[in-house]
């Protein structure tokens, strides 16, 4: 089968796991990211480019559409798995189906599009195309309700995933020791919700606390934190270095964005996967995946969170117990990208059923 994956394609930990998942269960795949297409070594132009890839407007966006189609028409495939589609017109999905029709063609979003925080011309191409995909993919289980008001044919809950080849237990070198062991890591973004006040409350109780994600979000917070400014610069993780960050720690904190609306994360997955013992805040959808006090803990106030924290940092061997629980349960449960691409591969063939 021919399957051609479109996105960003910026990141190692987006599109490019849902290639290789798809190359390991035997298909063959093809690609199409925008990224390139906004990148210049000419200043003026790079600011030009800039702005036409924030507004997603303009000659550029023209230009992807029109390549998109030429690249699909070229590659020819059965199914066109399109990643976060911000940059894909409504026009550019009806025109794919109609030169190629025996292809299907499917939309996943890790984000909310429906959710207050955001542009609203980041997603207006993308909203406006929902009715036109063969199936839409929602990340979480409120934008089921969301894409079908919208108009989608079809909508069905993937979750996200881990990577085994990104995610998994590592024994640290002394160097890796010095950067990343502690008590307490937390590795994300900064939300305007509770975040910093319980870090800071870590840090007050003489706990070593490690702070990973975009500086540029971070540093001009927590700069005004005498428990948090030590953490300046606030520095990015990715690959293994991402997984050396959590391995180091004992307690790995998950915290979820209030901006996406999120009842469960990435991390819900990636942070068991790495035998790290994993202290969440809780929700009823989380509390359906993970069994609390068996494979992962999880906090519903300041208090608990800290009663947590004292805890199981005395106690490593019941620590280390439920992490080795954790882990299984994210293997048992298929919470990996090559299970989870099963289930796209799943979805596509029971809509040929539907339609033969």
């Amino acid at each position: 089968m021919k399957i051609l994956v479109v996105g960003d394609g910026h990141s190692k930990i987006h599109e490019a796991p849902v290639v290789e998942a798809f190359r390991k269960l035997g298909h063959q795949v093809g690609v199409f990211y925008w990224a390139e297409y906004f990148r210049s070594g000419n200043i003026i132009n790079c600011y030009w480019l800039r702005a036409q890839n924030k507004f997603i407007w303009g000659p550029r966006i023209t230009k992807i559409n029109r390549d998109l189609l030429a690249s699909a028409l070229s590659f020819w495939p059965d199914l066109i798995f399109i990643y976060r589609g911000t940059h894909v017109m409504p026009s550019t999905i009806i025109g794919l189906k109609a030169k190629i029709p025996h292809c299907k063609v499917f939309s996943y979003n890790n984000d909310d599009p429906f959710t207050s925080g955001y542009s609203f011309w980041l997603w207006q191409h993308f909203i406006a195309g929902i009715s036109e995909y063969d199936l839409v993919l929602a990340y979480r289980h409120h934008n089921l309700e969301d894409f079908r008001r919208r108009g989608a044919k079809r909508v069905k809950l993937l979750r996200s995933w881990f990577v085994s080849d990104l995610n998994h237990p590592v024994d640290l070198s002394r160097q890796d020791k010095e950067r990343y062991e502690c008590d307490v890591v937390f590795i994300g973004h900064y939300e305007p919700d509770l975040r910093v006040a319980l870090l800071e409350s870590i840090v007050r109780r003489g706990w070593r606390l490690k702070l990973f994600g975009p500086g540029y979000d971070w540093d001009p917070v927590i700069r005004k934190s005498s428990e948090l400014k030590n953490q300046i610069p606030v520095q990015l993780v990715w690959g293994e270095e991402y997984n050396r960050a959590l391995c180091g720690a004992r307690i790995a904190l998950c915290f979820l964005s209030k901006l996406n609306r999120d009842t469960y994360t990435r991390r819900c997955f990636e942070i068991p996967a790495t035998k790290t013992f994993m202290l969440s805040e809780y929700t009823d959808d989380l509390a359906t995946l993970f069994q609390e006090g068996k494979e992962v803990e999880f906090f519903r106030s300041e208090e608990e969170m800290l009663l947590k924290i004292e805890r199981y940092l005395k106690d490593e061997p019941g620590r280390k117990r439920m992490a080795e629980a954790g882990f299984r349960r994210v293997y048992d449960d298929g919470h990996d990208v090559v299970s989870r691409m099963l289930q796209v591969l799943k979805c596509f063939e029971e809509i040929k059923g539907e339609l033969a």
